[in-house]
């Protein structure tokens, strides 16, 4: 495993000179100057339509390949299966309307008390357009863990899909998503993976999940606003969603409506070369992506333990709700007798950004039985340090004194 060189990596991101120790990343991360440079770069041109006459044409081009390419290789995908969207509730609502097409009464589509409400929300409601019925596979708040004990029941050849994440958003669990899935393909079920907390901590590959479908969105690793769906050009081929007469009929073309932004797709090109430059070698740069992630990922285990070193001393006065065995750097809390608001807002006076909701996981809120204070979340990220999570636990420290 390469050797980490925090100080070297920090110096990339001008939004640290602030002060702020921001464990909002799994809200969002901040971003490194070169993401910044290479969209202005690719936005002030040569730029236009893509097309292969000018310069400023086979720059739009080459933004468009560039992306595919750099996608595949952090997703484990093929590049003609990787479709630029919004985001990737955007994704999940166009997909959910060109697969459910092919719904109708009888049909089943499942769903988890897990989920972010994006892999959740757009598949209900495309199942009751379709008269198609929703089943749940639920969350043990105890384990913070799914609860698979009737799987083979709720996934059963009535199922047309299975939505599951590769890691809650909320609770940092990360469920055993093959499982599922093998049991979604023995039935014939297709498997429609958010993996949009998961990509910012652990190597994603589309095959070894066993996700026919994937969503991520890069920035919420060091990319700008915009999301990613991978699948394999051969399912895409026999998806048709509704499209304009003219636009092409080309996957992953014809997913992708209107004018791509050539300069966001640069910028998340270059958030994918940022990591893979935290392990420069001789290798693909899927094999430099994977060993960035393993560095990034003991970087990021240390912190998460010293922040539950830390929490530990504080008593009954924290509930951790994150417990699960297998699960990202990321802590969802709660403060008996307190508003997790008034807790992060303390923390905000000492410039610690870790911000209080129920940040979307509605499902996976009401499970847990908490009142709408919600909790606090508390994640981890490539540019925190030891000294951040020293600054977060004596301000939290200092303020559940009171």
């Amino acid at each position: 495993m390469p050797a980490y060189d925090l100080d070297s990596f920090r110096s990339g991101f001008p939004s640290l000179k602030s002060g702020i120790a921001y464990f909002d990343g799994p809200g969002g991360t901040q971003t490194p100057t070169r993401v910044g440079e290479a969209i202005l770069r690719t936005l002030t041109g040569p730029l236009s339509n893509r097309g292969s006459s000018l310069v400023s044409q086979t720059n739009a081009e080459e933004a468009v390949h560039a992306f595919r390419s750099a996608y595949a290789d952090l997703l484990g995908a093929d590049p003609s299966g990787i479709v630029h969207g919004r985001s990737a509730t955007q994704l999940t609502y166009d997909f959910s309307r060109h697969l459910a097409k092919g719904w109708g009464p009888g049909d089943e589509v499942v769903v988890t008390r897990m989920d972010h409400d994006s892999n959740v929300r757009p598949w209900i409601q495309a199942a009751e357009r379709a008269g198609a019925a929703v089943r749940w596979l639920d969350l043990d708040p105890a384990t913070a863990e799914l609860d698979l004990s009737d799987l083979d029941e709720v996934v059963n050849e009535r199922t047309r899909l299975v939505a599951v994440t590769a890691a809650s958003n909320l609770l940092g669990t990360e469920p055993p998503v093959r499982t599922i899935a093998d049991r979604a393909h023995a039935v014939g079920a297709l498997v429609y993976v958010d993996a949009v907390h998961f990509a910012a901590h652990g190597v994603v590959d589309l095959r070894e999940l066993g996700a026919d479908l994937l969503v991520c969105s890069p920035y919420k690793f060091l990319g700008p606003h915009c999301a990613v769906l991978a699948a394999s050009p051969a399912l895409l081929e026999t998806i048709t969603p509704d499209k304009l007469v003219p636009s092409s009929d080309e996957v992953p073309e014809r997913f992708e409506f209107g004018t791509l932004p050539y300069e966001v797709l640069a910028g998340a090109t270059e958030a994918v070369e940022v990591l893979a430059d935290l392990a420069p070698g001789r290798g693909t740069r899927r094999d430099r992506l994977v060993a960035a992630h393993a560095a990034v990922a003991a970087h990021e285990r240390a912190l998460r333990e010293r922040v539950e070193a830390g929490l530990a001393t504080l008593g009954e006065k924290v509930v951790l709700r994150s417990r699960a065995a297998e699960r990202t750097p990321t802590l969802f809390m709660t403060f008996p007798g307190r508003r997790s608001l008034d807790v992060s807002r303390a923390l905000a006076e000492r410039d610690v950004l870790a911000p209080a909701g129920s940040f979307y996981a509605h499902e996976t809120f009401a499970r847990l039985g908490l009142d709408d204070d919600a909790g606090l979340r508390v994640g981890m990220a490539p540019y925190l340090s030891e000294e951040d999570v020293d600054r977060l636990l004596d301000a939290l420290g200092d303020h559940l004194a009171t």
